[in-house]
Order: structure tokens, then C-alpha cells, then sequence
């Protein structure tokens, strides 16, 4: 039974280490840890997320799921019933470590409905009604508080872009080897401007006007579970085998899809997702 460990933080400026500090003093063995890129949002639904379908797709029968606090995956109702669903239908374990959420069993279910026990619905709605109220107060004492600040001429929100006056002196510096970082603290601005003023500069940059040819976006498909099986079980070449082999499964309701991706030359590559072991 494997120990599946889930982190997400909502902005690129957020550290997973408080997330940190509470799973180390947990004292989880062995974890396997599914961590989200930085910057995803709490709005997309977890179901959606493509490090918590990774998890989920790893999952087997009797491992457990750990998170920090209960936010880190869902904020909604709706999400955490749907979550809890999953789970369930899994029947993967769900531990919370810190918060209102600590000392519940949310995947609790009645011994002859197989339904999530009633109380331990009523106290989920209940306390993520609790958050999604503070959430409201939090954002009303924001909103006061840049009001207030406005009165005294100060200026709240996001911090500037970078002035033109002093573009040229970042780009000097970035090509001097100074790093984006580094350029943000000088400048009193976010590493999103910095970003944004040497673009060009950067590795990854590829000039529109550039006489090289564009290059091949790969073909992404959908397979429902259903073809896929039956597709498994056809006389089908190497290449081809391979590639369903290669593909990730995408968990949808009751059922799956078998995401496989392909050069758009009709030549196989493997998906960046990792293999299911179903």
C-alpha cells in the first residue's frame, strides 16, 4: 500500500513549504509525491488537474492519498464530493494532516448503501461553507484595505512592469548574467515583467519572423476505454502497440480514456504522462 503524497500552491510567488513542514511531521513512509506545477489554480477542478490525475492513475486499491490541509485540493462543495467519489470508488484512503478537516474520515461510507455517511456530508458541506465564507471576508477586507491605502496615495494591486526608461539597463544586466530574480528585487517589480522585457533573450524564445520552419506540434488522442480494449486485444503492429502501450489513462466517471500522443508525421512518441499499471 503505497503513501501518495499531493501538493499545490496557487501562484508562481508561493513555496510548498509549509506543505512541507506539516507532511515531514507527519512522519509519512515511503511517499510518493505528485506535486503540481506552480501557479495552479484552486478554480480548476482537482479531477482536472494533470498531477492529481497522475495520482490517480498511479492509485491502487488500499493506498492513501495526504495533503496538508484540505484546500490544498479542493475548495468547493461540489469539488469535494466529487473527490470523495473518486476515492471511494478507488477505494483509496484520504488523510488530511492539518486544519478543520484533521481529525475526520471523509471516506467513510455506510456498510450496506455504499453511500458517503450522512454526517460526515453534512459536516464537509458545513465546513467548506465555513471556508468559502471566510474566503468572502478575506476578499472584502482586501478590497477595503486598497481603498484605504488609495485614500493615502499609495498605490496597491500588482506591482508595475518594468518602465521603458529602464528596459535597456535590464537587458544589459540579464545578458551580463544577472538573473531574473535578482532583476525583480532591483527593480521593485514581478519576475513576470522581468520576464516580459528580455523575452527575446530568453532560451526558450523562438522570433515569429524566423526563416526556420514552425515546428511539428505533436497529435494528441482521446481514446475511449472501450476502443482502447478492443484495440489491445487486435492484431495491431509494433509501432502501433507500442504506442497505446505508451499511452496515459485518463480516468472519466465509471470508465477511462487512454490518452496517446503521436508525432503529427504519424510517427509515435511517448506522452509525457507516465505509463498505467492497470
Amino acid at each position: 500500500m503505497a503513501n501518495l503524497v499531493y501538493k499545490r500552491v496557487s501562484t508562481d510567488q508561493q513555496s510548498t513549504g509549509r506543505q512541507n513542514l506539516v507532511l515531514d511531521e507527519a512522519g509519512i513512509e515511503d511517499p510518493v509525491v505528485f506535486e503540481e506545477q506552480a501557479g495552479t489554480s484552486s478554480r480548476l477542478h482537482p479531477l482536472e488537474r494533470p498531477k492529481f490525475g497522475e495520482l490517480l492513475v498511479y492509485a491502487r486499491p488500499g493506498d492513501t492519498v495526504h495533503i496538508s490541509e484540505m484546500f490544498r485540493l479542493v475548495r468547493s462543495t461540489g469539488h469535494i464530493l466529487d473527490v470523495l467519489d473518486v476515492l471511494h470508488r478507488d477505494r483509496v484512503a484520504l488523510r488530511i494532516h492539518d486544519g478543520a478537516f484533521s481529525a475526520m474520515d471523509l471516506t467513510a461510507r455506510h456498510p450496506r448503501t455504499g453511500e458517503l455517511l450522512s454526517t460526515v456530508k453534512f459536516m464537509v458541506q458545513t465546513l467548506a461553507a465555513a471556508g468559502e465564507l471566510q474566503r468572502d471576508f478575506q476578499r472584502e477586507l482586501t478590497y477595503d484595505g486598497l481603498r484605504a491605502a488609495e485614500a493615502k496615495g499609495n498605490k496597491g494591486g500588482r506591482r508595475p512592469a518594468v518602465p521603458a526608461a529602464k528596459t535597456d539597463a535590464v537587458r544589459t544586466a540579464y545578458l551580463e548574467g544577472r538573473s531574473i530574480a535578482a532583476l525583480a528585487r532591483d527593480h521593485d517589480v514581478s519576475r513576470g515583467a522581468i520576464r516580459t522585457a528580455v523575452a527575446d533573450l530568453l532560451p526558450e524564445y523562438t522570433a515569429a519572423d524566423s526563416d526556420a520552419p514552425a515546428p511539428e506540434l505533436p497529435v494528441v488522442l482521446d481514446i475511449p476505454g472501450k476502443v482502447a480494449d478492443f484495440l489491445r486485444a487486435s492484431d495491431l503492429d509494433d509501432a502501433e502497440r507500442a504506442t497505446l502501450d505508451q499511452g496515459a489513462t485518463v480516468r472519466r466517471g465509471q470508465g477511462y480514456t487512454l490518452r496517446v500522443t503521436a508525432d503529427s508525421s504519424t510517427s509515435a512518441s511517448p506522452s509525457t504522462a507516465p505509463r498505467a499499471h492497470r
